[in-house]
């Protein structure tokens, strides 16, 4: 990446509330969406590959009609028609079949897909992000294992797998390590040459459409004049006006505002953990994030004799809280509303065979309840809890599905039930956006409501949602909306060929 400084001086070149012209595109958020967006704009264009076999005979059909038509500039909706996988949107399954023909049954197969370089279809465009190129997974614990397989986690045109082999490592149970994982998502940008369009160390605090009489008359001109790649009518010309700050080399916060022609939300969800909204949860003892174990065991204020850590969640990081805490002998009680064999549990839906921890965790549940011992020391399991507060003595009260109340004394709790997306830049939280506007943003239950071919918002032109905001929860299936979104923003900018 670019030493700070430079990287701020570029991104003033950028600020264009003193006139420059608006950008065609910014990108909030610089995690796997971001990146594979940024690789498509940059004039990175997908094309059949010549000669090359797709299991699906229906679908190599439909490739073989157009084959010198870019995908990028084909009909999605007809290519993915008839395709089923493991995720809900079709073009997320489209990109994914393309780059990892039969991966479900465990074939790894060549994609059937050539790229090509196309400078002159690039789109100019900003990706910004708090975090080095990869978001949330240089906040994750480096040693972590993926839950999905390691080829899964690769981005179009430079395998993963292939990646790992020049670091002389192999997968892990055909999984990676979260710091494997950061590393290669910044290789990435660097190899594809994407640097250019990557601001990290921002914060965007406000997104909001503005129109041209709003601007500073320099600003107005320059939209006027501009060879802007969309033409606005005169009249109700809007712009998106992105303002926040930038950390330079000194630590200052520099703010900045950028005028955009389009906005992509990138943002991911692992900004903003969940509450219980308890009594007692704002108090010291009491962490959402599983580095507040990693971080009292180093410093020593947890340790073999310590009371109790409570865990409450039933999902993966509750798991990756309880392995890490059995390895470190700290004894803990588990507390979840669900019953252990709800076929709605993470566990119940994991083959055994890859997932042996989580496997050993789910059994933790099942033979360590606190009505009956069993062979796991330091271990309490307490299906169908919920907590009802946190106490300044460090007890807290939980309640079983009768009713019955009991406190227990803890040293520290964690709070691990999911995390939601950080909207707050956005006009009422971004609800206005989402599925049922009368409820929060949140990837499994209420996405942002999207065209399911293009991405855009379909409550705000020009507003475009990816990943988890827009119900993608899987590195391979996110990459399909970037494809979206970029075969419709090449439309608006009228750089597909007649």
């Amino acid at each position: 990446m670019l030493p700070d400084r430079e990287m701020y001086s570029a991104f003033g070149r950028h600020q264009n509330k003193s006139g420059s012209k608006p950008i065609p595109v910014v990108i909030i958020g610089n995690g796997p969406s971001g990146i594979c967006l940024s690789y498509l704009l940059s004039g990175y264009t997908p094309y059949f590959k010549r000669h090359s076999l797709h299991p699906h005979p229906i679908l190599q059909s439909k490739l073989e009609e157009a084959a010198d038509v870019s995908i990028l500039d084909q009909d999605l909706e007809y290519l993915s028609e008839g395709l089923e996988g493991r995720s809900n949107s079709p073009v997320a399954l489209l990109f994914d079949t393309l780059l990892r023909p039969d991966t479900d049954f465990g074939v790894s197969a060549e994609s059937v897909l050539t790229w090509k370089h196309e400078t002159d279809r690039a789109i100019p465009h900003l990706v910004l992000g708090k975090n080095p190129p990869g978001g949330a997974w240089h906040s994750i614990e480096g040693s972590m294992i993926t839950l999905s397989r390691g080829e899964w986690m690769g981005l179009p045109d430079l395998q993963f797998k292939d990646w790992l082999k020049q670091k002389k490592r192999g997968l892990r149970n055909h999984r990676a390590t979260a710091e494997d994982i950061a590393q290669y998502y910044q290789h990435y940008v660097m190899k594809k040459g994407l640097q250019k369009n990557f601001r990290c160390g921002t914060v965007v605090n406000s997104v909001r459409k503005v129109s041209a009489k709003s601007i500073s008359n320099h600003a107005q001109e320059d939209l006027q004049k501009s060879d802007s790649l969309w033409n606005f009518s005169e009249g109700s010309m809007e712009v998106f006006q992105v303002d926040g700050f930038v950390k330079t080399v000194r630590g200052d916060k520099e703010p900045f505002t950028v005028y955009a022609e389009n906005v992509v939300l990138a943002t991911g969800t692992y900004d903003s953990p969940t509450w219980l909204r308890v009594k007692g949860e704002n108090l010291s003892y009491v962490h959402h994030q599983l580095s507040a174990l990693e971080e009292a065991v180093k410093n020593n204020s947890i340790g073999i004799t310590s009371d109790p850590v409570l865990i409450v969640g039933a999902g993966l990081t509750a798991a990756d809280a309880i392995l890490f805490a059995h390895h470190c002998s700290i004894p803990v009680i588990h507390v979840f509303r669900r019953r252990v064999s709800d076929p709605g549990l993470i566990f119940n839906q994991l083959p055994k065979m890859m997932y042996p921890e989580y496997h050993k965790v789910h059994q933790m549940m099942k033979e360590q309840s606190a009505a009956c011992a069993g062979p796991y020391e330091c271990y309490v399991s307490l299906p169908e809890h919920n907590v009802l507060s946190f106490g300044k003595d460090k007890k807290c009260i939980l309640q079983d599905k009768n009713g019955c109340q009991k406190a227990y004394k803890i040293s520290m709790a964690l709070v691990l039930t999911g995390s939601n997306p950080n909207l707050s830049f956005l006009p009422n939280n971004g609800i206005d956006l989402a599925m049922d506007s009368d409820q929060l943003v949140n990837p499994k239950r209420n996405p942002i409501d999207i065209d399911p071919f293009t991405y855009e918002c379909t409550q705000e032109k020009g507003l475009y949602a990816l990943g988890p905001l827009a119900g993608d929860n899987f590195v391979r299936f996110v990459q399909g909306g970037a494809l979206a979104a970029a075969g419709s923003l090449l439309r608006k900018a009228n750089k597909n060929p007649p």
